[in-house]
């Protein structure tokens, strides 16, 4: 693919100082990952006296493997990766990690519940413990987001978000219990980490590494998906005369209290923020949409948080389409994307896995799954379908989101009183994801009562009924 030229003041922040700590925040669709690429090419020209080694960093791979598309334009001295692919090959460098070494998703869980039955048979039966296990599951991921070290460290700092009404100190010196033995069991079955506390192992490790850094420059693109301990390792893993650069946008933070924090609380310092609020990916009637989304009350704005201004193109408002029957919902996907998807990139972008295997059936044979690694980004057109975690930070000409009912969004199963204003902020960021992926037509789809994550203004949509 042919990378995008920057302009205005994109150009600006290709060439900010070559040393120090630099922020930019952007909307959706307003360049930040072209800026990240050509900032690359910027720090490894030979004629910029401090040029070196450059790291392109993000966290999901379908991003990556976006970026790595336009190779023609990527120096051989930059480097591009997820997060988790950086931490496994310093550690392996460090003789820290061997392959099989980190806990996935599912094991993780398996072993979390485990270890809130064992902690739980040595205490008196309590409320604490009938909470959901995706509780202790969200709190763990919290405790080794931000790298929290000890249960006086635990029990020092500020807890807040999510699951925080009843997490009060009294019980944190047992949910520390429960994290210990999570980790005793991981360890038992060769497991040293898991996709969170990997950050602090790698941070740990440069602490004690008194080589010379391999990059004198890291750009970190959407940021705002990364821990905290991800960013401070980050900020380690560069040289002292070196610079990170961050790239994020807090509207869409999508992975929960866990991950997804602020870059002032990683520690980074600038003495000026850039910020571009112009949206050049979406048409108009699809950035209203994304606008009027972020004005929902459920969507907190805070200090970070860029308030796009929509694009001047015209085109098609967004489709809402009703339906009475689910089969009808997924066969109408089915022909939309078949109609497209020879001469535009068209994608089906979802909530759950569990939701890509019930649309897969209904598609193209040859649509690509986002995470593949056969993904070719160099072809004009083509089918694709994921979840909205794994679509940050790419844009399509068509897509499509279905399943928006009521039932499915926000998506409470299991969850207490006191989280779910949290949820519907996780699940209304998400839908923002999916419609900026948009650049030309967004369909959005539901079967009976339409989930009231979206704005209800008709004025929005071109509705209709099947």
């Amino acid at each position: 693919m042919t990378l995008p030229k920057p302009i205005g003041k994109q150009r600006e922040v290709v060439c900010l100082p070559s040393s120090g700590q630099h922020v930019v925040l952007g909307t959706a669709g307003s360049g930040k990952t072209t800026m990240a690429i050509h900032r690359a090419v910027y720090l490894t020209n030979k004629l910029l006296p401090d040029a070196g080694r450059t790291l392109i960093v993000t966290y999901n791979k379908a991003l990556m493997n976006y970026i790595k598309s336009f190779g023609i334009d990527i120096p051989h001295d930059v480097d591009v990766c997820n997060y988790h692919l950086f931490a496994r090959n310093y550690l392996k460098s460090r003789g820290k990690f061997r392959d099989g070494n980190i806990a996935i998703s599912q094991q993780r869980q398996k072993l979390i519940e485990r270890a809130l039955g064992d902690v739980k048979a040595v205490h008196k039966d309590a409320p604490f413990f009938r909470r959901p296990l995706k509780f202790f599951l969200d709190e763990i991921q919290w405790l080794n987001g931000r790298n929290i070290q000890s249960v006086e460290h635990y029990n020092a700092v500020t807890r807040t978000g999510r699951a925080s009404a009843q997490m009060n100190r009294a019980l944190r010196p047992v949910m520390w219990e429960i994290l210990e033995r999570y980790r005793e069991l991981r360890r038992g079955i060769g497991k040293l980490y898991d996709m969170d506390d990997i950050a602090a192992a790698v941070s740990a490790s440069l602490d004690e590494d008194m080589n010379p850094r391999k990059y004198k420059h890291v750009i970190i693109d959407e940021g705002q998906d990364l821990s905290l301990e991800m960013i401070r390792s980050l900020a380690k893993a560069t040289a002292s005369d070196g610079s990170i650069t961050f790239f994020g946008d807090v509207a869409q933070r999508i992975y929960g209290q866990g991950r997804g924090m602020s870059w002032r609380e990683a520690g980074l310092q600038t003495r000026l923020v850039w910020r571009f609020e112009l949206n050049y990916r979406n048409k108009r009637d699809i950035a209203n949409l994304a606008v009027a989304l972020s004005e929902m009350p459920y969507f907190v704005a805070g200090p970070d948080v860029v308030a796009p201004i929509p694009s001047a193109a015209e085109g098609a408002k967004p489709w809402l389409v009703s339906f009475d029957d689910p089969e009808k919902e997924r066969v109408l996907v089915g022909n939309v994307v078949a109609k497209w998807h020879r001469t535009q990139r068209v994608a089906v972008l979802l909530r759950t896995y569990e939701k890509l295997h019930e649309i897969r059936p209904y598609l193209p044979e040859t649509a690509v799954e986002l995470r593949a690694e056969r993904m070719d980004w160099n072809a004009g057109q083509g089918a694709y379908y994921g979840t909205y975690y794994s679509a940050k930070g790419l844009e399509f000409d068509r897509v499509i989101l279905p399943f928006l009912s009521a039932t499915e969004l926000p998506y409470l199963e299991e969850v207490e009183p006191d989280e779910i204003d949290e949820i519907c902020a996780e699940d209304g960021r998400l839908l923002y994801v999916g419609i900026t992926r948009a650049k030309d037509a967004l369909l959005l789809t539901h079967t009976g009562e339409v989930t009231s994550l979206l704005p209800a203004d008709d004025a929005l949509y071109n509705r209709t009924s099947r």
